[in-house]
């Protein structure tokens, strides 16, 4: 499955586009972080996010969007760009007919380092790691956008269910989500 990460921003987007395979495999395919002037007004700069994301979505033609949930923080002006930006990046997807998954920081983090509340430095080197890469994703939007992507292939269905792709905990974690869904 190819998937395209996003660690959504206005200032700085994260794209990262992976492919999934067997036994948990992922490819890193391509990486780039979209910036936007904070000098320009706000639609231009949704303008220029969006047009680096259409060409991503065009170029690579992924299967799924997986995207980092936005979560409450006091900076409101940040909250703001943030979820104009993933707005964005949810029409996109809906436009091309592609599913989209939504991953709170602590998912990502947990998918890819085993732990939640893992920093940006072990994150990073898991990204690393875990692609094959001779060098970091620099900046930290760039290996969050990859490390979504992974967090989607890895906890978002890639693997099908119970497979030799899947490892125990993910099982687990698989069943325990279907029986908080039928709880209510």
């Amino acid at each position: 499955m190819r998937i395209l990460g996003v660690d959504p921003g206005l200032t700085r987007c994260g794209l990262g586009v992976v492919e999934s395979g067997a036994a948990r495999r992922v490819t890193m395919l391509d990486v780039r972080v979209a910036t936007s002037p904070s000098t320009l007004e706000t639609p231009a700069r949704l303008a220029q996010i969006a047009d680096v994301v259409e060409a991503m979505l065009d170029e690579h033609r992924p299967e799924a969007v997986a995207m980092e949930r936005i979560f409450a923080r006091s900076d409101v002006s940040t909250i703001m760009g943030t979820a104009q930006v993933s707005g964005v990046i949810m029409l996109a997807a809906e436009r091309r007919g592609l599913p989209l998954s939504l991953y709170t920081p602590s998912e990502v983090k947990a998918a890819v380092t085993g732990d939640g509340r893992a920093g940006k430095e072990q994150v990073t080197f898991m990204v690393t790691r875990l692609l094959g890469l001779a060098q970091a994703p620099r900046p930290a939007d760039a290996a969050d956008a990859l490390a979504i992507a992974i967090a989607h292939a890895w906890r978002g269905g890639a693997a099908p269910v119970g497979s030799a792709a899947t490892t125990p905990a993910q099982r687990r974690w698989t069943e325990a989500e279907k029986a908080a869904r039928r709880r209510g």
